[in-house]
């Protein structure tokens, strides 16, 4: 099994086979729009547009599991990061990352990848929130917060899986290596 085995769902709600990525390189993440780290979209958008003629594509998952920081509808969502942050990579409809009504993509993702812990000053402040959520956080996959991002290789395997704490520039980094 791989990346490529699964389905998701668009803004439009139309089903979307990951296969249509074959030989692509994938960064996919959750995301919110009112999130300390939502000007991530920023240097997204900046990385899209520098490798997307490469073969790099950023697939946007909008969650509100994460202090309800993706409120809003689809439409809303999409016309904010547009709007406001210039996105142009496919964003697809709001869903769960985590629990019972997880979309079988992201169990996938959290199943088979490890929690890689928070860096910097904002990851004492992550730390402190995720451990009252989770006290088992360090030692499953789960994912911890918005802006956590997955890289997939042309072969539609897991290469990477980084924080929202890590620095745009190792995630940039990691996917100049894969392209």
């Amino acid at each position: 099994m791989n990346i490529y085995d699964f389905k998701v769902t668009a803004q439009d709600k139309s089903e979307i086979s990951l296969a249509d990525y074959k030989g692509k390189v994938l960064l996919i993440v959750n995301t919110a729009t009112g999130c300390g780290f939502t000007p991530q979209y920023d240097e997204l958008q900046d990385l899209y547009e520098l490798h997307q003629k490469d073969g790099l594509e950023i697939l946007d998952f909008p969650c509100n599991q994460f202090a309800e920081q993706a409120p809003g509808s689809d439409e809303e969502i999409h016309s904010f990061c547009t709007g406001r942050y210039g996105i142009t990579f496919p964003q697809f409809a709001k869903i769960d990352v985590n629990g019972e009504n997880a979309i079988p993509l992201y169990k996938y993702l959290t199943e088979n990848t490890t929690f890689g812990g928070f860096s910097g000053p904002m990851g004492l402040i992550l730390k402190a929130a995720v451990k009252r959520m989770d006290k088992d956080y360090k030692n499953n996959g789960n994912i911890k917060w918005n802006f956590t991002k997955f890289l997939i290789d042309r072969n539609g395997e897991i290469v990477a899986r980084f924080e929202p704490t890590e620095s745009l520039d190792k995630v940039k980094a990691k996917v100049e290596e894969v392209l």
